[in-house]
């Protein structure tokens, strides 16, 4: 993956035990000084030299860098997995690679230019903002000619692609599935209109924040989330397929769930919300006590947040696990936030170690244990990954740890 907390598996991770944040100020484009939005998670310029397809002239016309960082990130899983998508596997393996906001920087360039110049758009300027391009060029770099689909469901983009890549194998049509997410979103009027719907932070004009407190999940004061960028991608596989490849698993997808508000087009349905947590622990074979640990979607929005406090209480009671909240160190980055978030999750499991929530101050109306005090040890089997979208779309997954 890659986040604002760096660019590779192992300084990401080590950055969020230590609970450090990725947030800055907003520098991917000039602004004036009444700008709305003046803080952000931004990705870190990727050195591309080891990576020929991601070579200025590979992606010379590939210009939003949805396709550099999507490409990067399944060129690594893909590496780490020890997995050659031959021409024999190829028909076997799935692409749910997706993203929620596409390349609509291109589109807007190409815009601009037509307005201040009369010219017309680069003959590229539609692919680069064709929502299912992301997973076309990972088709034509893995090769993988299985099948695939786009798994957009605004900021449970991620989630929603392990799913549907999980529904691929149980119903034997792939063996492989190369899932996860992308999103650049910085882009002045995307950002702009995050302010403009009261979702993302603002600072207070007589009251500057240093930018690494002011995304703050379930903390009394919360004030909207953090505008931030990245990708992931999860290889997920059969067990016969690994097992008749000598591949390494030790995490599974235990089980999962979808549900739609039919509600409202962003503030979350407590029922719809609720529903889907407790489906996805069925789907698991599983009751409430047996999760020990739930990644939040925590946005950092005084509803949202509530709302997910208030799903997990009805689900398990008094005795909610502990609670981390990624996006308070590394934002909210739309559709990768949930890839990102899953990876940190399984990682964790690995590690024995639940991240923290970071700048967490106690809001009296959400009793939560959100691992304020720093990353902590924690044996885990059951993990509970929440991811709820615009729109109303809410994916849920348990992973495993097999021991």
């Amino acid at each position: 993956m890659v986040s604002p907390l760096g660019t590779d598996l192992e300084t990401q991770w080590s950055r969020a035990r230590a609970g450090e944040s990725g947030i800055g100020r907003l520098t991917r484009f000039p602004y004036s000084d009444d700008f709305p939005v003046q803080i952000a998670g931004q990705v870190e310029d990727i050195d591309v030299t080891p990576y020929p397809f991601l070579s200025p002239r590979e992606m010379a016309h590939w210009t939003s860098p949805i396709f550099r960082n999507s490409l990067l990130v399944v060129h690594r899983a893909l590496t780490a997995s020890g997995i050659e998508i031959t021409p024999e596997l190829a028909p076997r393996t799935g692409i749910t690679f997706s993203t929620a906001v596409g390349g609509l920087d291109a589109v807007i360039a190409a815009d601009r230019l037509m307005v201040k110049d009369n010219r017309l758009p680069n003959p590229f300027t539609n692919p680069n903002s064709c929502i299912n391009m992301v997973g076309g060029k990972v088709s034509i770099l893995t090769g993988a000619t299985g099948p695939i689909t786009a798994t957009i469901t605004a900021c449970a983009t991620g989630a929603t692609s392990l799913i549907i890549g999980s529904m691929f194998l149980r119903q034997g049509l792939a063996d492989v599935v190369i899932c996860g997410a992308v999103d650049c979103p910085l882009v002045e009027p995307i950002v702009a209109g995050f302010a403009t719907m009261n979702g993302a932070f603002k600072e207070k004009k007589d009251r500057p924040e240093n930018p690494r407190s002011a995304s703050r999940p379930f903390s009394a004061g919360r004030r909207g989330f953090v505008v931030s960028e990245g990708a992931a991608s999860i290889i997920i596989t059969t067990k016969e397929f690994a097992d008749a490849h000598g591949l390494k698993y030790e995490l599974t997808i235990a089980g999962y769930a979808m549900t739609s508000d039919a509600y409202h087009f962003v503030a979350p349905n407590p029922d719809t919300v609720t529903r889907c947590i407790a489906e996805s622990i069925a789907s698991a074979g599983l009751k409430a006590e047996d999760i020990d640990a739930v990644n939040a979607h925590g946005t950092s929005t005084k509803i949202g947040d509530k709302v997910e406090f208030d799903a997990l209480t009805k689900i398990f009671g008094s005795a909610i696990p502990p609670v981390s909240a990624n996006k308070s160190q590394i934002g909210h980055a739309m559709g990768a936030s949930s890839g990102i978030e899953s990876v940190f999750a399984m990682e964790g499991m690995l590690k024995g170690m639940v991240l923290p929530t970071i700048n967490y101050n106690a809001d009296p109306e959400i009793t939560l244990d959100c691992v304020p005090e720093g990353a902590r040890k924690l044996d885990q089997e059951f993990v509970l990954k929440n991811a709820f979208g615009f729109g109303g779309c809410n994916s849920c997954i348990v992973f495993r740890r097999l021991r």
